[in-house]
């Protein structure tokens, strides 16, 4: 059984990895759109942190942040 979990693991994190681009670009098209002033300190916060996650690889992380991204925006 831990063997099925260890084997599994590398799938998850590429769907992460791909989440936390996608989430990232989401971020950036937000803040493209001229969101309200409430707003934008919010997005740019979480912008600048899925990108730092993303770099060191937490793509947990990084989906924590585009989830607050969605917050902000009301999603």
């Amino acid at each position: 059984m831990l063997l099925s979990g260890l084997l599994t693991t590398p799938a998850f994190a590429a769907d992460d990895a791909a989440s936390c681009a996608a989430g990232i670009t989401m971020i950036r098209d937000a803040l493209a759109a001229n969101q309200s002033e409430a707003a934008l300190p919010k997005l740019k916060k979480a912008l600048r942190v899925a990108e730092r996650e993303q770099k060191e690889g937490e793509f947990d992380e990084c989906l924590d942040a585009v989830a607050d991204a969605r917050k902000a925006l009301g999603r």
